[in-house]
């Protein structure tokens, strides 16, 4: 729809939000007129508060734009007396027939709100995009893959390939993990970084930004709750883990967890047991 209507503006943004909600209201009805050349996309019918206000321009009584609005956006047509009123006032007959093909609409306010938000989104993802990806990841993302995401652009960009190959046999989750590191593909080729989970610097639900780079929250790590999420920051607002036995006991991390943070690169230096070895003075 982009592609065929080339956009420019925020009316026109609000159009093609009225034309892609509704029914019947693009394909073989505004496409068509659009690709023939006989309207442009500020034009043709997108919502269906358009029709009320052309309607009215035309000459049509206020009354009578209203119940031909509310007739076409219920996907009932038009009425012979409809038809002749608007042929009357001089209504192009393309107009007429696209009215005829309608099922439903969609309203302007909604289609502006939606184009609103979209563009406050844009906005942020061009110009603050640190910000946007941190948004994104705590957000809209429950499935994420941090052994990946950690890595280079290209082998963040591989994996995501590799897993379109097999898309057909993917599971839910997998093509939701799917999504988030499509979107980390797209950060890390943009120049930034997500670190791995710090144990001093973690959030329990919120990524932040550091630098030119994203820092993970612990609810990111795959098998981990909340409450573990928080009981982590809680344990540590009392002082540092000393070892790994120490983060099971303080935290309540079970080995599995353990062993994914030591594989992410997450315990660096943390031995096992606070113990002391000979070996270790």
């Amino acid at each position: 729809m982009l592609e065929d209507t080339k956009p420019t503006t925020f009316s026109e943004l609000v159009q093609i939000s009225g034309l892609s909600h509704g029914t019947d209201v693009w394909l073989g009805n505004a496409q068509e007129l659009i690709k023939t050349g006989i309207c442009d996309l500020s034009s043709v019918i997108g919502c269906r508060d358009d029709i009320m206000v052309y309607l009215m321009y035309a000459g049509l009584e206020p009354s009578m734009a209203f119940k031909i609005m509310e007739s076409v956006r219920k996907g009932k047509g038009l009425t012979e007396e409809m038809i002749e009123t608007m042929k009357e006032n001089e209504v192009p007959d393309w107009y007429l027939d696209s009215c005829l093909k309608i099922k439903y609409m969609f309203p302007k306010a909604h289609a502006a709100a939606y184009v609103l938000m979209a563009v406050r989104i844009a906005y942020f993802k061009v110009h603050h995009p640190l910000y946007y990806y941190a948004s994104y990841f705590t957000i809209r993302a429950s499935d994420f893959d941090l052994i990946t995401m950690i890595k280079d652009k290209t082998s963040i960009r591989n994996t995501v390939k590799d897993m379109y190959s097999r898309y057909m046999d993917l599971g839910k989750k997998e093509k939701d993990v799917l999504t988030v590191l499509e979107i980390m593909n797209e950060m890390a080729h943009r120049g930034y970084r997500m670190q791995p989970i710090s144990l001093e610097k973690s959030q329990a639900f919120e990524f932040i930004i550091e630098g030119e780079t994203l820092i993970p929250p612990f609810i990111s790590v795959p098998g981990l709750g909340e409450n573990v999420a928080k009981r982590i920051v809680e344990a540590r607002d009392d002082g540092p883990f000393l070892s790994k036995e120490d983060l099971n006991k303080k935290a309540g991390l079970s080995q599995k967890i353990i062993e994914y943070l030591d594989e992410l690169g997450s315990l660096p230096n943390l031995p096992d047991k606070a113990q002391l070895s000979i070996f270790d003075m």
